[in-house]
């Protein structure tokens, strides 16, 4: 299996870094190659070219990412327990790696059909955890019966995303999870007043 061997992970790895450096159109596989300190040839043994190191490269990071949110939120009790750790884990792990955050945050975006298609089926996996505590939620009373559930796990994953874009924008110019008590508390209550 070429995931194990370590070649693919330095593959990957640079890749990461040069993309979040030169952006995607830019980034030549001799750069990704360089950067990996491998041959040129050597990435096409592990991958087919360009758009296969960028799928290969977020279904590896995005994999990893999903696994360390499930484990994370499997170990707390309540609904509102596992979505602030939902929250938190997901600002920490694209903050404590810069380039990642740069590569899905921005590059991805500008990538075509095809690709944001591969990307998405990757990202089932991550608004199943979201579907999970939606459910749990409605059944412990945290949340109404009547929500729309796809509508919510879409704004869940919008708001995530769309702080973590901010960030980056702002050339993580301050701690991103700092915000993730204010973030859950936005989702689970909404802007109304406490008591209501």
């Amino acid at each position: 299996m070429k995931k194990n061997k370590p070649k693919y992970k330095q593959i990957i790895d640079a890749a990461v870094e040069v993309i979040a450096e030169n952006g995607y159109h830019s980034s030549q596989v001799s750069k990704i190659a360089k950067k990996a300190g491998v041959a040129d040839g050597t990435i096409y043994l592990y991958f087919k070219n360009k758009e296969d190191i960028l799928v290969s490269l977020f279904q590896e990071k995005m994999g990893q990412f999903i696994e360390k949110i499930e484990h994370e939120t499997n170990s707390r009790q309540t609904a509102e327990e596992k979505l602030f750790k939902l929250v938190e884990t997901h600002f920490e792990q694209l903050s404590a790696d810069h380039h990642l955050a740069i590569v899905t945050q921005l590059e991805l975006r500008q990538s075509n059909k095809d690709l944001r298609q591969k990307i998405n089926h990757v990202l089932k996996r991550y608004l199943n955890v979201m579907d999970m505590i939606i459910d749990e939620g409605v059944e412990e009373g945290l949340f109404r019966e009547s929500l729309d559930r796809r509508l919510v796990r879409q704004m869940i994953f919008g708001t995530l995303d769309e702080t973590v874009t901010n960030w980056v924008m702002k050339d993580q110019r301050y701690n991103i999870v700092d915000q993730a008590k204010e973030v859950h508390s936005l989702i689970v209550h909404g802007l109304a007043r406490s008591g209501q």
